[in-house]
């Protein structure tokens, strides 16, 4: 998989990218990280990429050149191309499934009051992360990435290990434990160490049910 990033501050991805299961992903092969600064396509000599709102109006807009030439130098005909936007469908585990097949990804980080309307025309899907905004959409896409690349075949090292996770089953992920057996008062529950893997995954599934219910009742839902 191919992942580029359309930014203005490219610098913001090293630490993210640059660590634990993606760099060990970009390290295997697996994917390749490129970063566009769509400010090397502006036209004037300030390099500037935005502009006051036409009909006025607070704060300041994304020019669609910069953009579009950024996207045209990539060169590219089979790619997701990702806006980075609050009004955009709420991210979730099944469209990370879904990406994670894809061989080209592109997001499109905005740091603006908002895009110019035209740049929506060169976008597969409009994404947010949840319902606030952030200053820009570097963070965004950083935890889309996380989300997407560790579902990527030979990405983890243990293939089943996303497989049990919340929200992959449809249901919040059940309780986990390890040694020692006893902390502070708390037990370990006796059927983990029963031995009885039949039990075990009963207990998992119906604790996966309790803590949905509980918590995110809305799941159950569909």
């Amino acid at each position: 998989m191919d992942i580029y990033y359309l930014t203005l501050f490219p610098e913001m991805y090293k630490g993210v990218l640059g660590s634990s299961i993606l760099k060990r992903a970009e390290d295997k092969g697996i994917v390749n990280y490129h970063m566009i600064n769509f400010r090397d396509f502006s036209h004037n000599k300030h390099n500037k990429v935005d502009d006051y709102p036409y009909g006025g109006g607070a704060g300041m807009v994304l020019k669609p050149e910069p953009v579009f030439e950024a996207m045209d130098s990539l060169k590219l005909d089979n790619k997701r191309v990702i806006l980075m936007c609050p009004q955009g469908q709420p991210f979730n585990q099944k469209l990370a499934e879904e990406l994670a097949e894809e061989e080209n990804i592109v997001f499109i980080n905005g740091h603006y009051e908002g895009y110019d309307e035209r740049i929506r025309s060169l976008v597969t899907d409009e994404v947010s992360i949840g319902d606030y905004v952030l200053t820009g959409g570097e963070l965004a896409s950083m935890a889309m990435t996380d989300a997407i690349v560790r579902l990527i075949p030979d990405v983890l090292s243990n293939e089943k290990s996303h497989q049990e996770d919340s929200f992959s089953t449809g249901l919040l992920e059940h309780p986990h434990y390890t040694r020692p057996r006893e902390y502070r008062g708390m037990k370990v529950p006796d059927v983990l160490l029963s031995g009885n893997h039949k039990l075990i995954e009963e207990w998992r599934y119906e604790q996966s049910l309790k803590r949905t219910r509980e918590r995110r009742p809305d799941l159950l839902e569909d």
